[in-house]
């Protein structure tokens, strides 16, 4: 692979509406844009998805573009690689960072896809034509709850996954099963249980969750594989897997059931294919995690999900479920429930240069 240059676009737009959870409320969305450009002219596009304050992990947009910058395009000048796998091992010097380090990643994939004639969801190993949609419910009270699942279910969403917190978890989801007894429902915790909770938590046995999520501390993986023993509903890890590593102890723990796969929280597109080998070998159920992210990392998401591990509706909703218009076309659309894998090389999708143009904040340009 052979690389001219590297761009950076910082971006911000705001959300068609917020987006609540016990941890804050996300309005406007910062985001970071990597493209990478070889010597024929040929470009790939990466997303960096970390938010603007450290609510989710430590990474931030700023930490993100100083890693990029001092350390991690750097290693990348100076260690030229053929395979995009390769950048693992380039990168493994610098701790954690994953955000940044799969912001950079991602495009290396899209290029070398694109160099290959292929579809990305191809060169990963992908099987499907189209997927699932799922959809996340994260508002402040039962009636707004109510009224977001009705109009999603008009949409076709397939999994309906509710942000939970104590005082807004037992009540939430009881009203939701008295008026949708057969929905698809999972609940997100986002860490805000302890096991001094865990008749609370036991309590949510009766909903026939598909999944509680993170219901412990961010970092945990021991008091986890407690819980699990406790209750009936299956647990799903998400913050808690930032490596292979950290996946592998917490099968061996019993830590959880089910493991959510965010491709920035781990890193990047190689891990994250590493996670889902390994749990398809250990029949552990996962899916593909969002972060509210724009059409980039989206359109990565949706090539990681045609693998065949992925049998869990992930939160790859449409382009529309944040965005008055979106920085790809044509925007992912979500059709009868199911998103539709593209066909052309690389993630398939093109930039809207014009509506990336309206939302940047700043550019940065690395020639090589």
């Amino acid at each position: 692979m052979r690389i001219s240059s590297i761009q950076i676009y910082v971006i911000k737009m705001p959300l068609k509406s917020p987006f609540l959870t016990h941890l804050g409320a996300v309005t406007d969305r910062e985001g970071i844009i990597v493209k990478v450009t070889d010597l024929d002219g040929a470009s790939g596009y990466g997303e960096g998805v970390a938010f603007s304050s450290p609510w989710y992990t430590e990474e931030t947009v700023q930490t993100s573009l100083h890693m990029l910058n001092d350390f991690l395009i750097p290693l990348l000048k100076k260690n030229p690689i053929q395979h995009p796998k390769e950048l693992s091992k380039v990168f493994q010097s610098i701790r954690r960072n994953n955000m940044a380090k799969s912001a950079l990643e991602t495009a290396v994939w899209d290029l070398y896809a694109k160099r290959n004639s292929t579809p990305l969801s191809k060169i990963l190993g992908g099987i499907r034509e189209k997927i699932p949609s799922g959809v996340v419910v994260a508002t402040d009270s039962s009636v707004k709850a109510l009224t977001q699942i009705e109009d999603y279910l008009g949409q076709g969403y397939q999994r309906f996954k509710i942000k939970i917190h104590p005082g807004q978890d037992i009540t939430l989801l009881s009203e939701i099963r008295r008026s949708y007894p057969e929905l698809p429902i999972m609940a997100d915790a986002n860490s805000s249980y302890t096991l001094k909770d865990i008749d609370r938590l036991k309590a949510l046995d009766e909903f026939n969750l598909l999944m509680i999520e993170q219901p412990l501390a961010f970092d945990d993986l021991i008091e986890h594989a407690i819980l699990q023993k406790e209750v009936k509903t299956p647990i799903c890890l998400d913050e808690s897997i930032v490596t292979f590593d950290d996946a592998r102890k917490a099968v061996e723990y019993g830590s959880c059931q089910v493991i959510n796969i965010k491709v920035g929280r781990v890193g990047g597109l190689y891990e994250a294919k590493r996670i889902h080998d390994y749990c398809l070998e250990k029949n552990i159920k996962v899916w593909c995690g969002g972060m509210i992210e724009f059409g980039v990392s989206r359109a990565h998401n949706i090539a990681l999900a045609t693998l065949p591990g992925f049998t869990i509706p992930g939160d790859i909703s449409a382009s529309s479920r944040f965005w008055d218009e979106d920085i790809i076309f044509p925007e992912v659309i979500v059709e009868n429930g199911w998103v539709k894998i593209p066909t052309e090389p690389g993630i398939g999708f093109q930039i809207n240069e014009k509506r990336l143009r309206e939302i940047l904040v700043a550019e940065r340009n690395y020639p090589f």
